[in-house]
């Protein structure tokens, strides 16, 4: 649809799986191996930012920056009662407190929101916190 796509992980096994079935589907995308743990590298502004199952609270702010003037960012992570279900993230830093999440997109308008406990693609529960929220133009 022409659109700019940069994906990011610091995997490379996933970016090389991601890069074959993109080229399969005749699209064009960056790929960008690095670890947002450390420095990012300089990415620029989109129209669409998609986050998902990544939380880094110190660098939320970076994500913001990142949704141009009218764009959108879609986030969805994991919430703290994910520990409880066997799977997935253990520790604090990347689990999201209940009503965290809304903060976390400040000073975006929050479009839709939610929490829920939903069934997962391995046949399990997940415990997740979702946002679209969008940055006035």
């Amino acid at each position: 649809m022409g659109a700019r796509v940069v994906a990011i992980d610091r995997d490379a096994e996933r970016l090389a799986t991601g890069l074959a079935q993109a080229a399969q589907r005749g699209l064009d995308i960056e790929w960008i191996q690095a670890d947002l743990e450390k420095d990012w590298p300089e990415l620029g502004v989109f129209d669409v930012v998609m986050v998902f199952n990544y939380l880094d609270r110190p660098r939320m702010s970076r994500v913001v920056e990142a949704v141009r003037p009218g764009g959108v960012l879609m986030m969805e992570t994991f919430l703290e009662a994910q520990r409880h279900l066997g799977w997935g993230p253990q520790r604090d830093e990347h689990l999201l407190r209940f009503g965290e999440i809304i903060g976390l997109t400040d000073p975006l308008e929050v479009v839709q929101g939610r929490e829920a406990f939903e069934p997962a693609d391995n046949a399990q529960w997940a415990a997740v916190a979702s946002v679209l929220a969008r940055r006035r133009k």
